[in-house]
C-alpha cells in the first residue's frame, strides 16, 4: 500500500501489490459532491487514508462505497479495500499502520470497526468510522452521525482540525473489545442473530429483541449452565455476564442502553455486570429497568450485581462450554474469558 490512488481495490490486490481499477463514481454525483463542497478548502497536506469496507454489512452498498471514497478524496489521500474474511480488516489495517498510514477508516458494522480496533491497537494510526451495520453501538457512542453520508461530511470537516485523541480498549482472552464483551445469555442472543444475518439486515432492532425472547425463553425452560465471576478480590455466581469498555452498553433503536455503572472510553478500567438467575418471577421486573436506561436501577435488582473500576476479571463456567461475544460479534464457545482493562492504546478520530 504506497501512495494514494483513486481507485477501489480488493484486500487480496492489496496484499499482493497490486492495483485493480474499478468503476469510479461520477463526478457529477450530487451526494458526493454535496458532502465534498460543503467543507472543501486549501491544503497544504493531505492524510494517507484507508477505507475499509465489509461488502457483506447491513446497509453497505457498491455504489455507497463509490459515493464515499469519492467524497473523501477531496481532503485525504484515499486508499479503498474491502475484506475477504473475518478477521481480514484487522491484516489490513496492522499493515496499514506499520507502512505509517494517518487513518484507517472502518467502513462497516461494530464486527468490523472492532476488527480495524485489533489491528491499530498500540500503534500511531487512528481509527475513523463510517456506520454501515445494524445497530453502529461504538460510532454511536463516539457521536458519529448514524447516516452514512453525515458521517461522511463529518469525517471530511475534521481533516483541517485532525486531532485525535487516545481511548482505552478492553481486551476478553486477549480479544480487544470497544464497548461490550459477554458470556452466557447475552452471547447466546449474539449467537442467534448472526446465525440468520438476513433476517437481522431486514428487521434490526426487532430482530434483536426477538432473538433475546427466545434466548430469555430457553432459559426459562432449562436452567442455563452457571458462571462465576472473581474480581477485585470479590466473587459472583450468574447465568450470564456483560463487561463493558464504554457507555451504552448498546442500543434499542434510539434509546441506549445501559446495564454496568462506571464504564467510560477513558477510566482506565472496565464495568461488569452479573445477572445471578433467570426465573418468570424476576423477568417482568428487570425488563423495564432494563430499557430505563439508568444502570443503577438496574443494579439494584435483587439479581443483578455490579463491578466498577476493574482492571481484571475471569470469567469461569461450571464445565460447560457457553457462548462469547466481543463488540456484538460472536467468537466461540468456551469455559474460561480473562477479561483486562487496556487503557489508552487506539487513538481515534471522531
Amino acid at each position: 500500500m504506497r501512495g494514494g490512488f483513486s481507485s477501489l481495490v480488493t484486500g487480496s490486490d492489496l496484499l499482493e501489490g497490486r492495483r485493480r481499477p474499478a468503476s469510479a463514481p461520477a463526478p457529477d454525483d450530487p451526494r458526493a459532491e454535496e458532502a465534498a463542497e460543503r467543507v472543501l478548502g486549501t491544503r497544504d497536506t493531505r492524510r494517507r487514508m484507508l477505507v475499509i469496507a465489509n461488502p457483506y454489512a447491513t446497509t453497505v452498498s457498491n455504489r455507497l462505497k463509490n459515493l464515499v471514497v469519492y467524497a473523501l478524496q477531496g481532503r485525504y489521500e484515499v486508499e479503498a479495500v474491502e475484506t475477504q474474511a473475518p478477521d481480514h480488516a484487522t491484516e489490513l489495517s496492522r499493515e496499514a499502520a506499520e507502512e505509517g498510514v494517518d487513518v484507517v477508516t472502518a467502513f462497516g458494522g461494530d464486527g468490523t470497526i472492532n476488527e480495524v480496533a485489533n489491528g491499530l491497537a498500540g500503534s500511531a494510526a487512528a481509527l475513523a468510522v463510517l456506520p454501515g451495520g445494524s445497530t453502529n453501538v461504538f460510532s454511536r457512542t463516539i457521536g458519529v452521525p448514524n447516516d452514512v453520508v453525515d458521517a461522511t461530511e463529518h469525517l471530511l470537516a475534521l481533516a483541517d482540525r485532525f486531532d485525535p485523541r487516545t481511548i482505552d480498549l478492553g481486551r476478553a482472552n486477549g480479544r480487544y473489545f470497544l464497548f461490550a464483551s459477554g458470556v452466557g445469555i447475552d452471547a447466546e442472543v449474539v449467537r442467534r442473530v448472526d446465525r440468520r444475518p438476513e433476517l437481522k439486515a431486514r428487521l434490526r432492532k426487532h430482530y434483536f429483541a426477538w432473538s433475546t425472547v427466545r434466548a430469555f425463553g430457553r432459559a426459562l425452560a432449562a436452567p442455563p449452565p452457571q458462571v462465576r465471576v472473581e474480581a477485585d478480590g470479590r466473587e459472583a455466581e450468574g447465568v450470564t455476564v456483560v463487561a463493558q469498555n464504554s457507555d451504552p452498553f448498546t442500543f434499542y433503536g434510539s434509546r441506549p442502553i445501559r446495564v454496568a455503572e462506571g464504564a467510560g472510553l477513558t477510566t482506565g478500567t472496565i464495568s461488569l455486570a452479573v445477572l445471578g438467575r433467570v426465573s418468570a418471577l424476576d423477568l417482568p421486573s428487570l425488563t423495564p429497568r432494563f430499557l430505563s436506561g439508568r444502570p443503577s436501577a438496574l443494579l439494584r435488582h435483587r439479581q443483578l450485581e455490579g463491578f466498577t473500576g476493574v482492571r481484571s476479571a475471569r470469567v469461569v463456567t461450571s464445565g460447560e462450554p457457553l457462548s462469547f461475544h466481543v463488540d456484538g460479534d460472536y467468537k466461540a464457545e468456551c469455559t474460561e474469558v480473562r477479561y483486562e482493562a487496556a487503557p489508552a492504546c487506539l487513538r481515534v478520530v471522531a
